[in-house]
């Protein structure tokens, strides 16, 4: 496989609820995230939910991460996908330690070409 990015599917448990429906605590733990994690943010969405939750998604030059919040759960999904420079794992620990998440499960997916599909040497250098 040529690896072009890591994608990482995160679900976390036993977060506070308060926290979890605070648009501008998801905002900022997402900011430090991205700044924590090498990225470069382009666009920050965020939005809350009636009668709770929230979901935010950055758009970054590496290529994203979104969020989504059930504070009646303490429970919330992310998944963040760097290709390029980053570090997704740093990203995801400062999410972690400020959102105040008990429990984590992190499912880690390399993202790329097989190598059948990737143009051969030769292929390459006569395009």
């Amino acid at each position: 496989m040529k690896k072009v990015g890591t994608h990482l599917v995160v679900e976390a448990w036993q977060t506070p609820a308060e926290v979890l429906n605070d648009t501008e605590q998801i905002r900022s733990a997402l900011v430090e995230a991205i700044f924590a994690g090498g990225a470069t943010l382009i666009n920050l969405c965020v939005h809350q939910f009636s009668p709770q939750g929230v979901t935010a998604t950055a758009t970054l030059s590496e290529s994203h991460i979104a969020i989504h919040t059930w504070p009646e759960y303490g429970y919330f999904a992310a998944d963040l996908f760097f290709c390029g420079k980053g570090n997704p794992h740093q990203a995801m620990k400062v999410l972690q330690n400020i959102l105040g998440a008990e429990q984590v499960t992190i499912q880690e997916i390399d993202r790329g070409l097989p190598m059948s599909e990737l143009p051969s040497e030769r292929e390459s250098i006569l395009a």
